[in-house]
Order: structure tokens, then sequence, then C-alpha cells
């Protein structure tokens, strides 16, 4: 039987976690309509990569400063 399966990369795992949590408070304040869960999903990984940018626009890690 063929199992599909992925692996993410360290730096992808914090952003589906972010997802994650904006697509569930989506759902949870009723935000999303029947049928749109995937544009809905789509929107959230869109937004935590921004805020992923943002945050790296704006902050200077320890190992940038080398």
């Amino acid at each position: 039987m063929d199992k599909p399966y992925m692996t993410l990369q360290p730096t992808e795992m914090p952003l589906l976690g972010t997802a994650g949590r904006i697509h569930a408070a989506r759902l949870a304040s009723g935000q999303v309509p029947e049928g749109g869960e995937e544009v809905s999903l789509r929107m959230a990984v869109a937004e935590s990569v921004r805020l992923a940018r943002l945050i790296d626009e704006g902050i200077m890690a320890d190992r940038e400063l080398d």
C-alpha cells in the first residue's frame, strides 16, 4: 500500500503552526463559510508567510549579528 508522506523543513513547521492557528480562529469565529475551507487555508498560509517576513525584516536575530 502506498502511503502519502511529507517532510517539512524546520523553517516550515512554525509557519504550519501559525497558519493552523489563524485558520482555527476563523473557524471558531464563524468567518469561514461552508465550502470556503480551502480558501481560508490558503489565506492563512499566505498570512503566516507575510508575518514571518515582517518579523524577519523588523528583527535582527543573534546569528545575523555575526
